[in-house]
């Protein structure tokens, strides 16, 4: 044997050891647990950042008028234009529940580049409880979230918490595609982080923060800049000497069909974002590619019966592995055979946008091109 095929098996047996180490990791996590006990009800004031609408629109926004909490909730719901058609969709379930303290707030203003950060910057003010939960517009929540995702913050310790989030309805194949990377591999590999150490950045589809925590770091103004302002407010609040808590309940994100170029897109934004934030352990990311490594080393090997073997062994793990993960996520099981092409698909491609993730600066968000610098804020392009 050669020394390059040497290290292809061993970088294939490596990746499939993280790749198990992430498996562990996930089952070791009492993903989906309710807590017996929801007395604890602090005030909320949900702060919602809204632009645009789609299909799933208002059953999203609705999920979080029809939760069910036994102490008071204040719904802030932000937008910038007073046309967006998002706004006739407020106004319609505002009239459907009466009841609730909510209300449609229009936030012109723009201090920063990050629209989402500045629309929060003007919700602020307004929250009147002393627990203040950021959530992005596509999210939709069972009954029982707001009761279940304070409860980490019964102890004092904690100064936020965050959850996890899944695809609920990927519609075309590239966002079945898309699915791969953040049902099955994404919650994984942040357990896995967490085994190494303490949680220091947020995962931004939820976040329950404490006010004293979000005014010691000065509020969401710090972070109008910023690409990745969950990173950013998780990791300030960290830095301050406050806790992240990750509650066991998960969330949906619901999106519109969306075609390969936008998929793609958004794929490249994220990795962008990571790498930024990150920088060494995203380089490393590419050692946990199970197919590509295995891959080369049969193709290194095809000489060799006890290596294809080996290697089909690999494979067929890795993607019994992303089944299991993304259906303990998501309550159902993919597909096998989709699954079959999907899987190995997202680990090659994968590493197409890894690599393009370190020769560009520029992101696309909402249609809008920004350039990124190393410390990971906005400017946004000419034209734009």
């Amino acid at each position: 044997m050669s020394w390059i095929l040497i290290g292809l098996c061993f970088l294939a047996l490596i990746s499939h050891l993280v790749s198990l180490w992430q498996l562990l990791a996930a089952l070791s996590f009492p993903l989906h647990r309710r807590a017996p006990d929801t007395t604890f009800a602090p005030g909320l004031s949900l702060l919602k950042p809204l632009k645009g609408t789609d299909g799933n629109t208002r059953e999203c926004l609705r999920s979080w008028f029809t939760a069910g909490y036994t102490g008071p909730v204040q719904l802030l719901l932000g937008v910038r234009d007073p046309e967006d058609p998002v706004c006739d969709v407020v106004r319609s379930l505002l009239a459907e529940f009466p009841e609730r303290e909510a209300q449609l707030v229009i936030c012109p203003d723009q201090p920063g580049a990050n629209a989402k950060v500045c629309t929060l910057v003007q919700l602020q003010p307004l929250a009147r409880h002393e627990v203040l939960v950021v959530s992005d517009a596509d999210v939709r929540v069972p009954a029982d979230f707001l009761s279940q995702v304070v409860q980490p913050l019964r102890d004092p310790g904690n100064s936020m918490v965050n959850c996890f989030y899944a695809l609920a309805n990927p519609s075309t194949w590239a966002q079945h595609w898309e699915a791969v990377a953040t049902n099955a591999d994404f919650w994984s590999q942040v357990l896995q982080s967490r085994t190494l150490a303490a949680q220091d950045f947020a995962l931004g589809a939820v976040m329950a923060v404490r006010r004293s925590a979000l005014e010691r770091i000065g509020g969401f103004r710090v972070l109008v800049d910023h690409l990745a302002d969950d990173f950013q407010l998780g990791q300030r609040v960290f830095q301050a000497g406050g806790t992240l808590a990750l509650s066991p309940i998960t969330v949906e994100c619901w999106d519109a069909p969306a075609g390969w170029r936008t998929v793609w897109a958004h794929q490249l934004r994220w990795a962008r974002t990571v790498r930024v934030c990150r920088p060494g352990p995203y380089a490393l990311s590419i050692v946990s590619n199970v197919t590509v490594w295995t891959g080369l080393a049969m193709l290194a090997g095809f000489r060799y019966p006890p290596i294809l073997m080996a290697g089909s062994i690999i494979l067929g793990l890795r993607i019994a592995f992303a089944v299991g993960l993304a259906g303990h996520l998501v309550g159902r099981r993919p597909g096998w055979l989709t699954s079959l092409v999907l899987v190995p698909a997202k680990d090659l491609l994968g590493v197409i946008v890894w690599a393009l993730a370190f020769v560009g600066q520029t992101v696309v968000w909402r249609g809008i091109r920004y350039r990124v610098e190393r410390d990971g804020r906005l400017h946004s392009m000419p034209g734009h």
